[in-house]
């Protein structure tokens, strides 16, 4: 069987913090999950270049699917989001100092669009790998979902599944935690 190709997104710390959950996460997943090998990157947390640079790996790569993974603060669960909005709102600057206040992804495009991947079948994999695992229905309006809408807008008519994860922010799970969580997720694919 031919193995499948994943690009798998994460983001460099942002905010004054030096760790970003979904960087150690990535690092500590393996370069083969469930019949996918994985094509990991590193994002800025910059409004706009992260898709950019998402999608030029994408172009180039030509992946069956493409998982983008963010941390949340907040959050004590392993969240597929099933929905991405069509707005760009900063409560920080992002790391080049942009902070965009109710401006649109896409200009001219849909209000919201929705992940093609099994979101939910995906946080029951969390939960049966023995973690915490639920469905989220709002990414924000920050680069997470400024990123996950513009993949989406770019996939919408093709048979690439696109879809985000949020896990949660700071020292509370270890990475192989989050890893294994996110393991299951692409098992689930």
């Amino acid at each position: 069987m031919t193995e499948k190709r994943l690009l798998l997104t994460c983001f460099e710390p942002f905010g004054g913090r030096e760790h970003n959950a979904s960087r150690d996460a990535l690092a500590a997943l393996p370069d083969a999950v469930g019949g996918y090998t994985l094509h990991k990157l590193c994002l800025p947390v910059v409004f706009g270049a992260a898709a950019e640079r998402a999608l030029a790996a994408a172009s180039a790569l030509r992946p069956d699917a493409i998982v983008c993974v963010g941390e949340a603060a907040g959050r004590a669960a392993i969240t597929p989001e099933l929905v991405a909005i069509n707005l760009q709102y900063a409560r920080i600057p992002d790391n080049l100092g942009n902070a965009p206040m109710d401006a649109p992804c896409v200009a001219g495009g849909e209000n919201a669009l929705f992940a093609t991947l099994p979101v939910r079948r995906m946080a029951r994999a969390v939960c049966d790998a023995g973690l915490p695992g639920e469905v989220s229905y709002s990414a924000g309006a920050y680069v997470c979902n400024d990123l996950f809408y513009r993949v989406l807008h770019r996939y919408r008519d093709a048979a690439v599944r696109c879809g985000f994860i949020h896990v949660p922010a700071g020292d509370a799970w270890r990475a192989e935690d989050l890893a294994a969580g996110l393991a299951a997720c692409i098992r689930a694919l």
